[in-house]
């Protein structure tokens, strides 16, 4: 990538400073990032719903300042030109902006800012998302640490927000499994927030990465956290909620990951803790699964941290069509059934059904004792 799109990647992130508008995404496909850029400098052939919104920052010109910033923290700006872009996690955002109901700011982030040795597509190949509460119990804590470290042996990255609590516990938990974890912030990544964990921010560089949509030197601001909650979510085969009060920003986080089709899973807790009030009202309105251990995390998730295999769910009864399939599929799955009753059953004329069931058991797939007839073992694997 020559470095005039690199800029212009760095230039535009910072003219947005958060979840791009998608006016803004449409003109990089349409005339190139170098192009969109120049086009919101000089407000050049850009188009009108773009004024307002890059109106405010267009002159920050700090590209290039923000670019060594983070090169001196042993890191780059990672961009949709890169091979380390995860675009295929990223994709759920375009399939949920077209939903009817799409939750708003429903769009990938331009380009992340990222600090850290680690390849970004390598490390987030298999991710499970841990978050919850600020304030925890001490069963959260030692939940969502144990957790982590289980997750983190199983060679699964741990996502989370690298806030107090249920986050903090995470990312320490896989640093001492001695896996990795990603931490996704809401303000540049040069930026320690909050100040207390600067030290485990380090730690995380060291073994997996800090990564941010905002620019080094952008300082925190309330909504953020909620844009930066979708990253986490997309980034993540699924998102697990540890501990959670009635209103936690958790909650959001499992929103997000709804609406991209990640499994939302949650903890429960004793049922007297106002920590554990949030999980128990997903589990109990079904906005997520209850989950009890790592192997139950990692059920949830196998078909998606599985490499695909089209065979893998295939069975001798898919063959079945017509007359054979609607008269197969009438027998009961333990007992058996006469020719009369499977007519009934099936909508298939009784003289048919006496044709079919002869074929059926000359290809295996059912017995007959003489009067009833029965699925036959393994007649369906």
């Amino acid at each position: 990538m020559s470095d005039e799109r690199v800029r212009a990647w760095a230039y535009l992130s910072t003219v947005v400073a958060g979840p791009p508008h998608p006016a803004l995404t449409a003109l990089i496909d349409a005339v190139g990032v170098v192009e969109a850029a120049r086009a919101v400098r000089e407000r050049a052939d850009l188009p009108a719903v773009l004024r307002g919104v890059t109106s405010a920052r267009r002159h920050l010109e700090t590209a290039d300042q923000d670019l060594a910033t983070v090169a001196a923290l042993g890191g780059r700006l990672v961009t949709p030109d890169d091979k380390q872009w995860p675009a295929w996690r990223l994709l759920a955002f375009s399939v949920a902006a077209n939903a009817e109901d799409a939750p708003p700011n429903c769009a990938a982030p331009l380009a992340l800012w990222v600090r850290g040795g680690a390849d970004l597509t390598d490390v987030t190949e298999r991710v499970v998302a841990l978050v919850g509460t600020r304030v925890p119990s001490s069963y959260g804590n030692e939940v969502a640490t144990e957790m982590a470290a289980d997750l983190a042996r199983e060679g699964t990255t741990v996502v989370s927000g690298a806030a107090f609590g249920i986050d903090a516990a995470a990312h320490r938990g896989a640093l001492a499994g001695g896996g990795r974890t990603v931490a996704v912030l809401a303000c540049g990544v040069d930026v320690a927030y909050p100040s207390a964990h600067e030290r485990l921010l380090r730690e995380i560089a060291r073994e997996g990465l800090v990564i941010s949509e905002y620019p080094p030197g952008h300082v925190p601001r309330r909504y953020q956290f909620l844009h930066r909650n979708r990253v986490i979510a997309g980034l993540s085969d699924a998102v697990v909620v540890v501990e959670a009060g009635r209103r936690s920003g958790a909650r959001n986080t499992v929103r997000w990951a709804r609406a991209l089709a990640r499994p939302t899973l949650a903890v429960p807790g004793p049922v007297t803790s106002a920590t554990s009030v949030g999980c128990h009202q997903m589990i109990r309105t079904g906005e997520a699964r209850l989950v009890s251990s790592t192997a139950e995390v990692l059920e949830e998730t196998r078909t998606l941290l599985l490499p695909f295999d089209a065979t893998r769910d295939a069975r001798r009864t898919d063959e079945l069509s017509g007359d054979r399939q609607l008269v197969y599929e009438a027998l009961p799955a333990v007992d058996g059934g006469t020719p009369r009753q499977l007519s009934e059953e099936s909508g298939v004329p009784i003289g048919r059904v006496r044709a079919v069931l002869p074929a059926l058991e000359l290809d295996g797939f059912v017995e007959t004792d003489g009067v009833a007839w029965f699925r036959a073992r393994g007649g369906d694997a």
